[in-house]
């Protein structure tokens, strides 16, 4: 008879996710997340693989997460340039703040892409996931005559999905709220 587990891998998942955004992958040991999990060296192999496909497990979860939210917020019916200049607001407020985990998403771009297929994929479906959300936003606020006609929606889109993640990476550095703050109000200006 096969033995049940003792822990809910789920509850682990979280746990390992939440341990990975604050530290980042290089710096969490194996050692780091049997302590932080509470669960023996064997169960987390066993149930996860190894720490590589763990927090690739916990990056997938995040994503699954976040995204969404981002949708939810361009997709409402009605005026589209409100909800787009609220969510540059978002970005800049939340890099910006004291929360110094920054995005795992970005966190992932920086310190694994480079050298991770499997991450540099996981970052690529979120940064076109939220690109194709951008553009189809700003496609609706040109028909809607709220972006002027010569602007290319799916051209901004990429310039916002730059300077936003590019907000998530000055966020992580003491001094960077006015940089956020200046750079939020001139994609403002962008948008008209």
């Amino acid at each position: 008879m096969a033995r049940s587990k003792e822990f809910d891998p789920d509850a682990a998942l979280q746990r390992a996710l939440e341990l990975f955004w604050e530290r980042g992958y290089e710096a969490t040991s194996m050692a780091d997340l049997v302590a932080h999990l509470g669960i023996a060296r064997a169960s987390i192999y066993a149930t996860f693989g190894g720490k590589r496909e763990l927090y690739l497990k916990a990056l997938e979860r995040y994503l699954h997460n976040m995204d969404p939210a981002v949708l939810d917020a361009l997709s409402q019916p009605g005026p589209v340039l409100p909800a787009v200049r609220a969510l540059i607001r978002t970005y800049a407020e939340e890099s910006g703040g004291d929360d110094r985990r920054g995005c795992m998403v970005v966190n992932a771009a920086v310190e694994l892409a480079p050298r991770d297929p499997a991450a540099a994929a996981f970052v690529e479906a979120s940064w076109s996931h939220l690109e194709t959300v951008l553009t189809s936003a700003l496609t609706r606020a040109r028909a809607q005559g709220e972006l002027a006609r010569g602007k290319d929606p799916r051209a901004v889109a990429r310039m916002l999905l730059v300077l936003m993640q590019g907000m998530r990476v000055l966020g992580r550095t003491p001094g960077g709220a006015a940089r956020l703050d200046d750079a939020a109000d001139q994609a403002l200006a962008v948008l008209g």
